[in-house]
């Protein structure tokens, strides 16, 4: 499942992040890259032990957190602690590879079955040419490039890679989710799900009058039905 999630970040939260980053010092790219992908990688990134990323990190880590689309799309178990990379001059793009399967957090020692990728930009989309993140699905490749603060999700298993930075600069964060559901074709089935459920809660709310006013004192019995049958997928499919 390839799914993009608008304002991850408010345009105060942006900025920060962007403050805290933008004078720090940065390094080669290939400090956190695999066997494979070091061939291919040429960006700079953010040294993860640095007190301006560990800030920008806790500003994003908390935008996450609070947001259901993104709990509800990754079911998060575990995250890797954000990273952030800088896309511009000659250190320019990534070709194409794919994700260790596991990433090791250094300072912790925790590994992070890598299921799913994540990138928050941190640029905006007209400041820059080039730069579009190309993911290889079963439809082709599909090709993006967000507004500043939009995230995008991704399967880890995906090959992809980051087109060359012709103009300007591409900042992001980058980071990879172990979900608690391992399988992409579950977590899609649980979020379209997920996602119906509380479409009709919102229909039931329009139509009471309630919209602005809290839950429902009662829901109908399709709605709890359905909402049971995602739990118990979930319960099914879970690994806690």
């Amino acid at each position: 499942m390839l799914l993009r999630i608008p304002n991850v970040l408010t345009p105060q939260e942006l900025a920060q992040v962007r403050q805290h980053i933008l004078g720090a010092d940065w390094a080669d790219g290939r400090i956190t890259a695999g066997s494979q992908s070091a061939g291919v990688k040429n960006n700079r990134q953010l040294p993860e032990e640095l007190p301006a990323a560990q800030q920008a990190r806790h500003i994003v880590s908390v935008a996450l957190a609070r947001n259901p689309q993104f709990v509800t799309g990754a079911l998060p178990k575990s995250v890797y602690p954000p990273l952030f990379n800088r896309y511009s001059g000659d250190a320019n793009s990534f070709g194409s590879h794919i994700d260790n399967a596991v990433r090791t957090h250094a300072a912790s020692a925790r590994h992070v079955r890598t299921d799913i990728a994540c990138t928050l930009f941190l640029s905006d989309a007209e400041s820059y040419d080039g730069g579009e993140l190309v993911v290889e699905d079963t439809y082709g490749e599909q090709r993006i490039k967000l507004t500043a603060g939009d995230l995008v999700l991704y399967p880890g298993t995906s090959v992809h890679r980051v087109e060359v930075v012709t103009r300007g600069e591409r900042l992001a964060c980058f980071f990879w989710i172990e979900s608690m559901v391992r399988s992409d074709a579950q977590r899609r089935l649980l979020y379209d799900m997920d996602m119906a459920i509380t479409a009709l809660r919102r229909q039931d709310l329009a139509q009471n009058g309630q919209l602005d006013s809290g839950p429902l004192n009662s829901e109908r019995s399709e709605v709890v039905t359905l909402t049971g049958c995602y739990h118990n997928l979930l319960r099914m499919w879970a690994d806690v």
